[in-house]
């Protein structure tokens, strides 16, 4: 039987609503069989990761960001979504970046980013029992953005003010004034002496400008010693030398001497005034016998004295 034009509406309608979902199931069924879902846990923060973020390797981009669940409270479970073709194995480690200034809006995002590690072997990964997605390894997150580093500079700041509270105590304020003040007084105490200083200034450059020829008299002085004076020294150093040179045969005979007279001529001496001795003293004897009896020249015996002399 005919229909109306209203019954075609809804067969058409029903009919773009069933290729509709049956598109949508293909695209379901071929992005599933395309893409590997993969699980992210977390114990460090992940704020700014939100569903729909890219996820790259080394740099190109594989998948996105399926979900962002909290798993405990400490514990933050993040699901990806990665292209089949994509290099993953056990050696992949990834790493919860940001990238910009901000963690969200126009001037920043955080994603996903995935690395081979260092020293782990390349297996392909398979979910453990239990566990309905296979787990990559997580590294520490590195998130360098415009609020932490706000916050940063807010904490450094912070940090510095408690550091000058401290060090610019009541003490140390006083003490800086003290200073200031005195230097104050310096600086007008040399302003009030500022004409002396420049009358010490002009003595100063005269006494220079007499300082240079005494300068150079010294240094006319230095070169006449060196070219005069030092060759006669040297000269007479020479003859000095050539002097001690002669006089040391000289001083050797001369010792020979000594010993000679020492050892010698002194004993023969000592033994000739031994002798001169004992003949003054038999002369002596002799003159002192003549004056009591001069007769005892023309004798040799002494005579004994006659009645009534006396001895001599």
């Amino acid at each position: 039987m005919p229909t109306s034009a209203e019954a075609r509406a809804r067969v058409l309608f029903a009919t773009f609503l069933l290729l509709l979902a049956g598109g949508g199931v293909a695209w379901w069924l071929f992005t599933a069989r395309a893409h590997t879902t993969y699980e992210l846990r977390s114990r460090d923060s992940v704020s700014g990761l939100i569903a729909g973020a890219p996820v790259e390797f080394h740099g190109v981009e594989v998948g996105k960001v399926a979900q962002v669940l909290l798993a405990d409270p400490r514990t933050a479970r993040v699901l990806i979504e990665v292209r089949k073709d994509a290099p993953v194995t056990s050696a992949t480690v990834a790493t919860v970046m940001g990238r910009g200034l901000a963690a969200r809006g126009f001037t920043g995002y955080v994603y996903v980013s995935l690395e081979d590690g260092p020293g782990a072997s390349g297996k392909p990964l398979v979910a453990l029992s239990g566990q309905p997605y296979p787990q990559i390894a997580l590294a520490p997150a590195q998130m360098v953005s415009i609020d932490t580093a706000v916050q940063q500079m807010n904490s450094n700041v912070q940090q510095v003010s408690t550091l000058l509270q401290s060090t610019f105590d009541a003490s140390t304020v006083a003490a800086m004034k003290e200073t200031m003040a005195s230097l104050d007084r310096v600086t007008r105490t040399l302003a009030a002496n500022s004409a002396r200083l420049e009358t010490i200034l002009a003595n100063a450059e005269k006494a220079s400008v007499q300082v240079q020829p005494l300068l150079q008299a010294s240094s006319a002085t230095v070169r006449t010693v060196q070219a005069q004076l030092l060759p006669q020294v040297r000269a007479m150093l020479q003859g000095a030398e050539q002097a001690g040179a002669r006089l040391e045969p000289l001083l050797a005979s001369s010792q020979d001497a000594v010993w000679s007279l020492q050892f010698q001529v002194l004993p023969q001496a000592e033994q000739a005034m031994g002798r001169l001795d004992h003949l003054s003293a038999t002369m002596d004897d002799a003159v002192t016998r003549f004056r009591s009896n001069p007769a005892s020249l023309l004798r040799r015996a002494a005579v004994a004295p006659g009645p009534g002399e006396v001895a001599q």
